[in-house]
């Protein structure tokens, strides 16, 4: 039997933080078709909120939303079997709503960082389902979770929740995989640190290049990929609501699976061990969007999940006690030499190792970067611009034409 565990750090002001721990379960026909009518319910709720809001000029307040999709259509005949289900998974899809509404507005006014957040969309029967559950509306009872006119689930449990959830999460992904999602809340883990900091350069082929001189190599994708690409193909070219079209789907889905489990499990580990080793992690700001605008290289960009990994370290930073630093973008940390500081200016991909004219030194062109991204982190940084006043004699051309090239190696 296939297990699935993950678990995201959500940090809050205290002494603990909250994370998210996930197990999968096999149900049976019965609880199949409960937890089908259960997830039909939620996404009606969830649609039929959202129409309203949509509608209306105001937005509408939680309880006057509850009242109208749940109590009110509960009397009413099109919706009566919204009865045959828990109430407490209604009543958290319309909250839901809510907390995507608000963090709509908040990305418009620019008060909420990160990536622009889009307005709240309708809910498709053939995406990802799922049902919130909070307290008292299910239990643990030994190695079974009880959950509201579900009945007891068995979970494969491949490790032990650290303390009581506060919620778990009815999750079936679009390849028919059912998941428990738990939120506990962890405490922080004290480890001493065999170095002080490191910077990480990361790449496609080598996934990431570390400024000790440690490489981590991506995993293979690439037969996964193609064999996407081909029923993809084979999708577009079927009928739409057919069965046979619907059954290419699962198995896109499954290969999808198949890469995001690969890589997430590489992603933990490689995440763990660069928080337990070292005092302070320090990667670059990518700009991953504009990035994967590269015709030729957006394909293997988005298989790699740079920001998945930023994500995994800046929540175990936090879980071991560590000092998570991202660094500008635009700081030159494939320009400047690591050593001594000379600064040799832009430099084509398929140039990998470079000899620097200042120094003599014969850098690798992805640890160097690495390293140049420690020593910002840190506060390390040489003065290149003086450096440059005494190596006026040499142009930024010159050393780029004088520099060793070698084969290109998929960066």
């Amino acid at each position: 039997m296939q297990t699935n565990i993950q678990y995201e750090y959500i940090p809050i002001i205290s002494s603990t933080m909250k994370a998210r721990y996930q197990y999968r379960f096999y149900p049976t026909d019965q609880q199949r078709q409960s937890l089908a009518q259960l997830f039909g319910c939620v996404r009606v709720v969830w649609n039929d909120a959202l129409a309203i809001c949509k509608q209306s000029e105001r937005l509408p307040s939680n309880n006057d939303l509850q009242k109208l999709v749940i109590t009110q259509a509960k009397k009413t005949v099109e919706r009566t079997w919204l009865s045959e289900v828990s109430n407490i998974p209604l009543q958290q899809s319309v909250a839901d709503l809510g907390v995507a509404f608000k963090n709509f507005f908040s990305s418009l006014k620019g008060n909420r960082k990160g990536k622009k957040v889009g307005i709240p969309r309708f809910k498709k029967k053939t995406n990802q389902q799922s049902a919130r559950f909070r307290i008292g509306g299910f239990s643990i009872k030994g190695n079974k979770i009880y959950l509201a006119k579900i009945g007891n689930i068995k979970p494969i449990w491949s490790r032990e929740l650290p303390s009581a959830p506060s919620s778990v999460t009815v999750i079936k992904d679009c390849a028919n995989r059912y998941f428990l999602s738990f939120v506990v809340e962890v405490e922080p883990v004290n480890i001493d640190a065999k170095n002080q900091s490191i910077g990480i350069d990361l790449g496609i082929k080598t996934f990431a290049f570390m400024s000790n001189g440690e490489k981590a190599e991506s995993p293979d994708y690439s037969k996964l990929d193609r064999r996407v690409r081909k029923f993809q193909k084979k999708l577009a070219r079927q009928p739409a609501y057919s069965r046979r079209r619907n059954r290419t789907r699962i198995k896109i889905a499954n290969l999808h699976n198949q890469i995001a489990d690969t890589r997430k499990d590489f992603l933990h580990k490689l995440s763990s061990k660069v928080v337990c080793e070292n005092k302070t992690i320090v990667l670059e700001d990518l700009n991953v969007s504009g990035m994967a605008k590269n015709r030729k290289l957006s394909r293997a960009i988005s298989l790699q999940g740079w920001r998945e990994f930023r994500t995994l370290c800046d929540a175990k930073s936090q879980k071991y006690s560590r000092e998570f630093v991202v660094i500008s973008r635009w700081e030159p940390t494939s320009q400047v030499c690591s050593e001594c500081g000379y600064r040799w200016g832009k430099l084509d991909l398929k140039i990998r190792t470079i000899q620097c004219l200042n120094c003599g030194i014969e850098h690798d062109r992805d640890e160097n970067a690495a390293k140049n991204i420690n020593k910002v982190g840190t506060g390390h940084c040489h003065d290149s611009k003086r450096t440059q006043r005494n190596c006026k004699t040499t142009s930024v051309a010159e050393s780029v034409e004088a520099s060793r090239i070698t084969a290109p190696s998929g960066r």
